[in-house]
């Protein structure tokens, strides 16, 4: 069996004591408030760069080169909250940011420094009571400079040229809205906020022209660059549709997981595993969250190994393909959880 791999956990301060930053869990030992600068809401691992991970946070982009032991504060603009990074599998120098205000930055050395590309300029189309944020990107596989992102909450966007200008492909998004199951409206004056409220976004290298968006009202699926999108109806097995994290396996390109909940906050999750991209799901972890599962974190060179996080602090991994499963919750201080990654 491979090392057991090291766990980050990205936080949010709350009003009872919770405290934003990341907690790292050492094989075997307790865990740690590592970084304590920042609410965290994106952990990265750089790919091919082992120790390396990237967190984004309210205070900016923060890197670590020790499997975050230490972590410092790059060059980054102030007045953004950073809520997504991508390291581009064309270039590991390129690392790419997303923020709110929705807004994408760029770095071309290894994210010690970034530096913002003109605006996207998506249409506003629903008010919430929180700036817009990019909360994840993706690449094509093998088009250097296609890009994908998703907003929360305003859909899905693409770039051809590196993030200097950006596509809307939200149309689609909003028809689909027109059915009645599609229609959600929380915190907007308008139904089609559930099908904008985009949370996760991905690409396999086995199927490098489908993209994967999870929202609020499911996962669903392009074929044509975010021209058109199809519910993939992942609610044909499992019972909960809530789509907060999609994740390509690093190993694995044929494999995806989910995590599927509720709602933003409820008392309910689970993580579901597809070895066809797709087509069909199954439950993977053998366990019972009593919280919103917000995280998938995937090892980077053993498939065996997974872990999620709950919203409530809940960590759960397996190192044998979900046969089994440990528990590993945070301290109170960590009761707020966003982001999870393996290193």
């Amino acid at each position: 069996m491979a090392t057991e791999a090291t766990l980050l956990v990205g936080t949010a301060a709350t009003k009872t004591g919770g405290r934003g930053g990341v907690f790292r869990r050492m094989p075997g030992g307790d865990w740690q408030h590592v970084l304590t600068a920042a609410d965290t809401h994106a952990l990265t691992p750089h790919p091919t760069r082992p120790g390396t991970v990237f967190a984004g946070t309210k205070n900016g982009p923060y890197v670590s080169t020790d499997a975050g032991a230490h972590w410092e504060r790059a060059d980054f603009p102030a007045g953004a909250q950073v809520w997504s990074l991508l390291v581009d599998p064309h270039d590991p120098d390129r690392v790419y940011a997303g923020a709110a205000p929705v807004g994408v930055y760029r770095s071309t050395d290894g994210g010690a420094r970034f530096a913002p590309l003109p605006p996207p300029a998506m249409p506003d189309r629903v008010r919430m009571d929180f700036p817009c944020r990019v909360m994840r990107f993706a690449a094509h596989p093998t088009r250097a400079g296609e890009l994908y992102a998703t907003l929360e909450v305003n859909g899905a966007m693409r770039s051809t040229d590196g993030g200097e200008s950006w596509h809307d492909c939200s149309a689609d998004l909003i028809r689909l809205a027109d059915q009645p199951r599609l229609k959600s409206r929380i915190l907007s004056d308008t139904d089609t906020e559930g099908m904008l409220d985009g949370h996760a976004i991905a690409i396999s290298p086995a199927d490098p022209d489908s993209v994967f968006l999870a929202v609020r009202m499911g996962v669903f699926r392009s074929r044509d660059h975010g021209g058109s999108w199809s519910d993939i109806e992942v609610g044909r097995f499992s019972p909960h549709t809530y789509g907060r994290d999609i994740r390509v396996s690093p190993t694995e390109p044929g494999v995806m997981y989910a995590a599927l909940s509720v709602a933003a906050r409820s008392q309910a999750g689970s993580l579901w595993r597809s070895a066809d991209l797709g087509a069909t799901w199954q439950r993977f972890d053998h366990v019972t969250p009593s919280a919103t599962v917000m995280g998938i974190g995937l090892s980077g060179t053993d498939p065996a190994q997974v872990a999620m996080v709950a919203r409530g602090g809940e960590v759960f991994a397996t190192r044998d393909r979900g046969a089994n499963w440990s528990s590993h919750p945070l301290p109170e201080a960590g009761r707020d959880a966003y982001a999870i990654a393996c290193v």
